[in-house]
């Protein structure tokens, strides 16, 4: 039975208390049930921003055309290319609980895989493949920072079963309910939530300290002024945030390891079977 509309509306009311809620998870016990209910068997990736890598990707080896660079996007397109059912969400809830005025709120989840079948249809349409790649698109458009993975809790909330054929791409700003979240979470949950294969995101001597990066732009607290420079922290995610907004130029993202679209494919697709 899919999930009732009186539901997602309730859950538009408590989203304001998602951090107090991801708070109480540190407390052992409750930690391990809302892991067990809410994330087990969980992977989700990060991917950076296209314009962040198209301006500073590295990857250890020569390209000869621009063109050729592999984008963090292009697995999103992959397991859309792969699916036998695409499912786009009409509205993103983080941001119509939270009011967003910066992001579109009608930009929501895609989900793949044949568990999305079961979602209520009047949160969202199916749609063909074409479209699915078109909407992603889109969403790369509207500077909106990609999440893909196994995620437990959305087939939880959606009733979209079983959990390991629902892949969710989630299209996020600031709102959204991980990264809002992130440094609030039970360690073992969070650590389920990473940054892409071989990304590596660092401060360059440019840096001249002036905190834009500091200042809202890092959903893990990764980044931080030290003696007026600043350092990033292994909480990073990976999302290229910070590059974008560095008016000096100062950040800087790679990619290190060539083969991070093979391996991150590999790894979704351990966890999510989405044919």
């Amino acid at each position: 039975m899919a999930r009732p509309l009186w539901f997602v509306q309730l859950l538009k009311k408590t989203f304001p208390n998602v951090r107090m809620i991801a708070k109480a998870t540190k407390v052992p016990l409750i930690g391990r049930i809302v892991d067990y209910m809410l994330f087990q068997g969980d992977d989700i990736i990060y991917l950076p921003k296209n314009i962040v890598a198209k301006k500073v990707i590295q990857i250890n080896q020569p390209i000869a055309q621009p063109d050729e660079t592999v984008l963090p996007s292009q697995i999103v397109h992959h397991f859309i290319d792969k699916a036998n059912f695409h499912w786009i969400m009409d509205f993103c809830i983080c941001r119509d609980s939270m009011k967003c005025e910066d992001f579109p709120i009608n930009y929501g989840c895609l989900f793949l895989g044949e568990a999305a079948k079961g979602i209520n249809p009047q949160l969202g349409r199916a749609v063909s493949k074409e479209e699915a790649h078109e909407y992603i698109r889109k969403c790369d458009d509207k500077g909106l920072v990609h999440l893909i993975g196994r995620n437990k809790l959305d087939a939880v909330w959606l009733v979209a079963n079983p959990g390991d054929k629902l892949l969710t791409v989630c299209n996020c700003c600031p709102c959204c309910c991980l990264w809002r979240t992130l440094q609030d979470l039970n360690p073992d949950i969070s650590k389920k939530i990473t940054k892409m294969t071989g990304v590596r995101v660092e401060a360059t001597d440019d840096c001249v300290g002036c905190g834009t990066c500091t200042e809202g732009i890092c959903f893990a607290n990764a980044i931080s002024l030290v003696n007026d420079l600043a350092v990033i922290s292994n909480e990073c995610r990976g999302c290229g945030r910070c590059v974008e907004v560095c008016p000096e130029g100062a950040i800087q993202l790679h990619i290190d390891d060539p083969n991070f679209f093979d391996k991150s494919i590999r790894r979704i697709s351990d966890v999510v079977d989405v044919t």
